[in-house]
This record gives structure tokens, sequence and C-alpha cells, in this order.
């Protein structure tokens, strides 16, 4: 059986883990192939994309700053991609390159198996309006959730999710958030605030009812201060580092032809990459 090759592009890409995540089922599942990081400079990614089938790869993942230009570029897209507007899996079917986005998938996965219980909810806040925004959005109305409040500093950018995602969605300012958290089952942060090297994110939990999941896709540090303070409220908190584990699934299963798990032992040697850090 000839040896399948994949990828992760971006630009810088020095600092990805998928590596490791496929690395390590490469190993484990005992195939003969690889997964390998290249940096490619915006200029030259139409290129790139042209070339993958000549230079033999059955695809790869796409992250910043293809993303947009992969969701453009691509002959066919999947529901998740087309709604959240970005591209981050590539594969072939019938000699055309083919885009989806799992993103929202691996963040479900990560609280099916970590909080289950929060598909139960109807009404949440989310924190930020970039692309991660869209994909958690994205997510969180396919489990169900009827009320969905986007809040952004930037007010008209959390508009234009709105508009996007439509009924059930809502945008807000900052300063509504004792508000909005009174009643909501569900917080997430899908901003960079709280990440190392980035300014703190500033918030009160004490408004959110006893019940409430909180949520952040931040993992650098994995522990971050809204989950230290979730956990200080006795809340159920949900770091982000499932969530890359988990988007890396489908991805794997298209070009190795095998489902792989997310075990303790894999998150474990990504941590160990990470440093530890907590």
């Amino acid at each position: 059986m000839a040896e399948i090759h994949a990828f992760v592009c971006g630009h810088p890409i020095a600092h990805s883990r998928s590596p490791i995540i496929h690395g390590y089922w490469l190993a484990k599942h005992g195939i003969e192939g690889s997964y390998e990081r290249i940096d490619v400079a915006p200029a030259d990614f139409p290129a790139f994309l042209e070339n993958l089938a000549a230079r033999g790869f059955a695809g790869g993942n796409v992250t910043l700053p293809h993303k947009e230009t992969a969701f453009r570029l691509v002959s066919r897209r999947d529901e998740a991609a087309q709604m959240i507007g970005a591209v981050n899996t590539l594969w072939f079917e019938d000699g055309r390159l083919c885009g989806g986005n799992t993103d929202a998938y691996g963040y479900a996965a990560h609280h099916d198996a970590l909080a289950p219980r929060w598909r139960e909810g109807e009404t949440a806040v989310v924190l930020g309006a970039g692309g991660a925004a869209r994909a958690i959005i994205h997510a969180l109305q396919k489990a169900g959730y009827k009320n969905v409040r986007i809040v952004n500093r930037t007010v008209e950018r959390a508009h234009e999710l709105v508009d996007i995602f439509a009924g059930g969605a809502s945008a807000h300012g900052w300063d509504e958030l004792p508000v909005l958290l009174s009643d909501a089952d569900f917080l997430v942060n899908t901003s960079a605030l709280g990440m190392t090297g980035k300014p703190p994110l500033e918030i009160s939990l004490d408004p959110l009812p006893d019940h409430a999941i909180v949520s952040d896709i931040v993992y650098a540090p994995l522990k971050t201060d809204l989950l230290a303070s979730a956990e200080a409220r006795g809340l159920i908190g949900v770091d982000g580092l499932g969530m890359l584990l988990h988007q890396a699934v489908p991805g794997f299963e298209r070009w190795f032809g095998v489902r792989p798990e997310v075990t303790p032992d894999l998150r474990a040697a990504v941590l160990a990459d990470l440093g530890h850090k907590s």
C-alpha cells in the first residue's frame, strides 16, 4: 500500500501542534504516511493548492492566514465551512479539491466528552466576534441553542455575525454583560483575551446562574483566569485544548482511512509539547 501524505500549512506555521496530534495517530495505528508542517506565504498559497495532487498529498489542514482564501479556492465546501466562511481541512473527491471546517465539530465533541449537559441549554453568551466565534456560534445553534448573545467591544462586528446566523442571534456591547449573563446557560470566550502574552479577560461571573457552563477556547495557559473564576464559583469549566484535539479527527479519517480517538495519552503528548503549562 502506498504511503499517504498530509500537511498543515500556514504563515507562520512553526507553532502548530497538529503534527504532534496526527503523528501520534499515525504511530498508534501503524500507518505508513506522514503529516508535515509547510510554511506558505499568502502570495504563494493559490499555487500551493493547485499543486497538491502533483506533490502527492491526499489533503491537509489550513490555518492562519489562509482559511478564508481556501474557502474561496476549493471546488466544493461542506455545510460547516459554508456557514463559518472558512476552510481548515482539504481533501480530494473525484479529483476535485474539497474544503470543510471541523472547528465546530471539534468544539461540540470536546464538550460532549467533558460536559455533556451543555446541549440542554437554550441561552449562550459568546465573547468575541472573530473567526473563532463563527465556528462556536455554528456549534451552539446546531446543538439547539435558541438565544446566542454575541458580545464584542466593536458592536458592529457582532452585528455582522447576527446577519449571518440570523434566528436567535443578537449583538451586544461589553457593558451589557451583567444582564446578559444573569439567565445564561453557557458562556464561552472565543477571543484571544486571557491568552499568554495577551491582555487579560476581565469579567465577573457573579451574575451567572449556578447551573451555567463556562468554556474558553484559549489553551495557553490551559487554565485561564476565566476558568479559574468558574472553578471558584463551583461552575463546570471546559478548557480549549480538547477542541484542538477533536477537530483533527475528521481530517485524519478522510486522509488515512481510520477514525482515531482523542485519548488522555494524546492530550498528555500535546501538553508536554506545550511545556505542561497550566
